[in-house]
């Protein structure tokens, strides 16, 4: 039984009891009501618990002991489940027998790479954007979080059932094109760049290439010369950034270019809309968004007294555009020097009449830094002084660096070091994860040396499944799909890489304690051993199943 099963188990019963006369509920309360059920931190208290009874001890004008007490005596006799006590001041302790726990290692099995897949987001739209960065350069080492974080998460929300467009806002208008294209142009004269251009080899090694593929581009006049240069930089730039993200393995629905806005007139149109709401007004010769009604420090200028439109301006538009194509929420992902965008954010979404607190969201990202023989490393042989995600990819592998970059919480600062990421030992986290698999794949290697299968879903026998280390694990496993709802909920996708830690170690643990397969005079009964190549088995599949949602591989041999 899963503990979704569980939480409709325990429904029924307070449906039931609601249906004889023993608990009065308000229709509106027993139509909106949701079953949450967990494992104990004390085994001796269950294999699940629930406070279901204290949440409905007010409308039911009982004591939550007395509700908790009605409902163990129907649980006491539903299928699979040995026992239910009540403990405290109402909570319900539920006890499986050994069929129905160990059950859910067949389910696992069966479901394959569909378990933990639910319907939680199940029509919701929701657009994704995360990296966004000017194509001036490689992505550096903050974009390279948010590459892993943000594609994690919108593989976990759609694993989720909602349906996510994941984008990338190419900034590619305004004055840092501009510098890009005069770098550019410099460096092919052999010239230094300006003294606000960008810096590293990668400039150089653009302007070379732009030059051999546009015969006699140096030979024009230096305006014509400077838009060759602006135009192919950006082609070569966006082609490099968009290898670069599909070598970590990082996928984008779409690539938006912030320069179509102003093309298609999106812009001024945003605009006008914004003054139709009223939120628009003209002063000192420039045009203004007044984003103080809903919240925001001061009031933005959409156009300069010079006529030209800002990035703000742009930001409107795009918002629009998404509200357009029907997301809600859109998501923003940044980094942790734009906090000073949120407020913004959410003034253009106010002012455009869409719910600042549902319509939009903006996750804030904190720095990254790479340790090497216990010193910072800072510099790039690639792009000077910054490092880039090709630099990451090289130093420690797509796997580590997208386990290690979405492992914890995106509010907080963190530390990649190259020594211990690059160490085949337990204490590199994402090497712990893969072994554990690896281990798991070993099983069946060794199973098939000896003849030994794990037979048909008939030859597995649950009931087998008793020792406290199986049930641990089982436990574990059941708890897998509430991780990944919660995690989609939340936006926290270090949620998965926790769980996937503590499956690992608790596969560890059963696989220490609990012989799997004869080994020398050690025999064991075929039943047994195949009730364990079955929960091996669901382990393995759900530590793969995890691993996937966070764009990891499951490699079968290390």
């Amino acid at each position: 039984m899963t503990p979704a099963e569980l939480s409709a188990t325990v429904l029924t019963a307070i449906r039931t009891s609601v249906d004889a006369g023993e608990l009065a509920l308000p229709a509106d309360v027993l139509a909106s009501l949701e079953v949450v059920v967990e494992r104990p931190k004390n085994r001796e208290h269950g294999d699940y618990a629930t406070n279901v009874a204290l949440r409905l001890a007010k409308p039911s004008g009982l004591a939550s002991r007395d509700v908790a007490g009605l409902l163990a005596t129907r649980l006491a006799h539903a299928a699979g489940i040995k026992s239910a006590e009540v403990a405290g001041p109402g909570f319900l302790n539920i006890t499986f027998d050994a069929a129905t726990q160990g059950e859910l290692a067949r389910t696992v099995v069966q479901a394959g790479a569909e378990y933990g897949r639910t319907d939680t987001f199940a029509g919701q739209r929701i657009n994704l954007e995360f990296i966004s960065a000017n194509p001036t350069g490689p992505i550096h080492i903050g974009g390279v979080r948010w590459a892993a974080v943000g594609d994690s998460l919108a593989r976990i929300l759609r694993a989720s059932g909602a349906e996510v467009v994941a984008e990338y806002y190419i900034n590619d208008a305004g004055t840092q094109i501009d510098k890009f294209a005069a770098s550019l142009h410099a460096a092919a004269h052999g010239r230094p760049v300006p003294e606000d251009g960008y810096v590293g080899q990668y400039i150089g090694d653009i302007a070379r290439r732009i030059v051999e593929e546009n015969t006699g581009v140096l030979a024009l006049p230096e305006d014509e010369q400077l838009a060759v240069f602006r135009a192919a930089g950006l082609k070569l730039m966006t082609a490099q950034i968009k290898q670069s993200t599909e070598d970590f393995g990082t996928h984008f629905d779409v690539w938006f270019s912030e320069q179509s806005l102003h093309d298609s007139g999106a812009v001024a149109q945003a605009i006008e809309r914004l003054r139709e709401q009223g939120h628009v007004f003209d002063q000192d010769g420039a045009v203004w968004l007044r984003t103080t009604d809903f919240g925001d420090d001061r009031d933005r200028v959409l156009v300069r007294s010079s006529g030209e439109t800002t990035y703000f301006a742009s930001d409107a538009a795009y918002f629009l555009n998404k509200r357009d194509r029907g997301f809600a929420p859109a998501i923003y992902l940044l980094g942790a020097d734009h906090h000073g965008y949120v407020g913004r954010l959410k003034a253009i979404v106010a002012c455009a009449g869409a719910d600042p607190d549902k319509d939009i969201e903006v996750l804030i990202g904190q720095f990254v830094k790479m340790l090497k023989d216990g010193e910072e490393v800072r510099m790039s042989k690639r792009a000077g002084n910054i490092i880039t995600i090709d630099d990451v990819v090289e130093w420690i592998g797509v796997d580590a660096a997208r386990y290690s970059l979405v492992r914890q919480s995106t509010d907080s600062n963190i530390t990649l070091d190259i020594d211990l990421l690059t160490k085949q030992a337990t204490d590199n986290p994402v090497y712990y994860i893969q072994y554990a698999h690896a281990r798991m794949c070993s099983v069946k290697r060794m199973a098939a040396q000896l003849d030994i299968d794990r037979g048909s879903a008939g030859d597995f026998d649950p009931a087998l499944l008793t020792h406290p280390k199986e049930n641990e694990l089982l436990g574990k496993l059941g708890e897998f799909p509430r991780v990944i709802a919660q995690a989609g909920e939340l936006r926290e996708a270090h949620r998965i890489a926790q769980y996937l830690e503590e499956l690992a170690r608790d596969y560890h643990r059963f696989y220490d304690e609990c012989r799997i397969l004869p080994k020398g005079d050690l025999e064991l009964p075929l039943e047994l051993t195949r009730a364990r190549m079955w929960l091996a088995e669901a382990a393995q599949t759900v530590l793969a199943n995890g691993l996937g949602l966070l764009g990891v591989s499951a490699p079968e041999r290390m």
